[in-house]
């Protein structure tokens, strides 16, 4: 039976506008907490998502970064629609709704003891983000780390402050960036994630994969790491775009008899490829 964990799932909760931080041209953090207090209207793992409301314009489903401690809950959103132009509208001290978390986030217990490779594209990078940062605060707990994370252009690379110098400081660490075209003033590494994987080639040996980007980065990269070797079960991606109500409610998510808002978004490759061809 499908269950949802929250106690009034379809109640937003109203939470202030603390700061805004622009990452892209087309990308903005919005950092949020309770209006009557310094805390914030519940705790995220990593890879678990909320909704966010902007009355009247509407709701949509967002990632949710996770925090070490509970100052602030932060969304990094895309200017794609109505409702995200709306939210690139907003200043600090706006009121919003949330309501969450939904998900079964990423399974961080299971990758203890494995080397980790994230590999992301555009605004991707904003769940694999959460895990990312959870394995950094738990270094012990995992292996080696390699990031791999492309976008259109330099602008469009997103959290270059944790690309560019604060991920390179972690212990057995290694970023990978690049971007599609080659622009003046860009000195990295230019072409699409899936064939700069191919080039860098990681080790399949105690390695789990967690892709997460563009449906046709990811098509590529999920057909790059199965000629590398990896496995269907070193794999992990999500469907969170599919998500829609949070609760199973609308059946929008549905995939054969899989839910995705409750038994996803986080799927192991050999989970998926036991449901229907439709993700």
């Amino acid at each position: 039976m499908h269950k949802c964990n929250c106690e009034q799932p379809l109640v937003p909760i109203m939470v202030e506008v603390i700061d805004i931080k622009e990452e892209t041209p087309d990308v903005k953090s919005f950092f949020v907490k309770n209006i009557d207090s310094n805390g914030v209207p519940f705790n995220i793992e990593p890879g678990k998502l909320a909704m966010v409301s902007h009355v009247p314009v509407g709701e949509g489903m967002f990632s949710c970064t996770w925090q070490e401690g509970d100052e602030y809950l932060q969304f990094a959103i895309k200017n794609v629609g109505l409702l995200t132009g709306e939210l690139h509208q907003i200043e600090v001290g706006q009121k919003l709704g949330v309501r969450g978390p939904y998900g079964n986030g990423f399974p961080v217990q299971d990758c203890k003891g494995k080397n980790m490779l994230f590999i992301g594209g555009g605004i991707g990078l904003a769940p694999l983000r959460s895990f990312i940062k959870y394995c950094f605060k738990n270094r012990a707990d995992y292996g080696k780390i390699d990031i791999l994370y492309g976008s259109r252009s330099y602008a469009d690379l997103c959290f270059k402050e944790e690309l560019f110098e604060l991920w390179l400081q972690e212990k057995d660490t290694r970023v990978h960036v690049t971007i599609d075209n080659p622009e003046e003033g860009w000195g990295g590494h230019v072409g699409f994630v899936p064939a700069y994987l191919e080039e860098i080639n990681p080790a399949t040996e105690n390695t789990i994969a967690v892709v997460c980007g563009p449906p046709i980065m990811i098509k590529f990269v999920l057909q790059a790491l199965e000629k590398m070797g990896f496995s269907d079960e070193q794999v992990i991606t999500t469907l969170e775009m599919r998500m829609k109500c949070g609760i199973g409610k609308c059946g929008r998510c549905n995939i054969g008899s899989e839910y995705v808002c409750l038994d996803g978004p986080v799927y192991y490759l050999n989970q998926l490829k036991q449901l229907p061809p439709e993700w």
